[in-house]
């Protein structure tokens, strides 16, 4: 098995644009992997964009991204007021949404929902995404739901237990709104973290995982470049 230890560039400042539906998806779906990104020695830039945030979820959506990204260079939080379970029905503003990101961000890695979800707002956003950013390396991360829709990813991401376990305290800590539900438990962020952790033999038994759909190696020939 071949480790891609780092990603570019390869002086300054790493760019990542993270997008999700709701306020707590992205922490779900890759915040141990950005507890991990930012515990390297590369600064990190982040946009961090929530499209259903308004109320009690917008308050939640920023607290949490300023505590769980606190170590970021730097931190710009995006939020849309769209209607929660109703984005296809807003498509022509929400495809402005992103027309407006595109023209003010260009980064190195894109982290969005998963083309295959079944939860119409994530659909949606994912593939919006791939409309958007055609020539960016884009990962989909996973969010457990009701309808059973994980699938078989292609990228991990090891976690340490530390992170795992910090992940699913932070979604504890900053998601009051969402404790009622039946589902919205640490034993089930952990739960699949650590069934990741096993499909790649990740020392501490935890890591994240990610649909890499489209990925182009670079062999360093001059001739392709020129």
């Amino acid at each position: 098995m071949l480790n891609l230890t780092s990603l570019l560039p390869d002086t300054g400042p790493l760019r990542l644009l993270c997008i999700g539906a709701h306020s707590d998806d992205l922490e779900i779906g890759c915040g141990g992997t950005l507890l991990a990104w930012l515990a390297s020695t590369r600064p990190v830039e982040i946009t961090w964009v929530v499209a259903t945030a308004s109320g009690e979820r917008a308050d939640e959506a920023r607290r949490s991204a300023r505590q769980l990204l606190k170590r970021a260079a730097r931190l710009d939080v995006v939020l849309g007021d769209f209607r929660d379970g109703f984005l296809p029905g807003q498509y022509l503003e929400v495809k402005a949404f992103f027309e407006s990101l595109k023209d003010e961000r260009d980064p190195h890695v894109v982290l969005t929902h998963r083309l295959d979800d079944r939860h119409q707002d994530h659909r949606l956003l994912g593939e919006l995404t791939w409309n958007t950013w055609r020539n960016h390396l884009i990962l989909e991360y996973e969010v457990a739901k009701y309808e059973g829709d994980l699938g078989l990813p292609n990228l991990f991401v090891q976690l340490s237990r530390s992170q795992a376990q910090r992940k699913a305290s932070h979604l504890m800590k900053h998601f009051g709104s969402q404790r009622s539900k039946s589902w919205f438990d640490p034993e089930t962020f952990l739960a699949l973290a650590r069934l990741r952790g096993l499909e790649c033999r990740s020392p501490s038994g935890y890591a994240e995982a990610f649909h890499a759909r489209k990925l182009v190696l670079s062999l360093g020939d001059k001739e392709q470049r020129s």
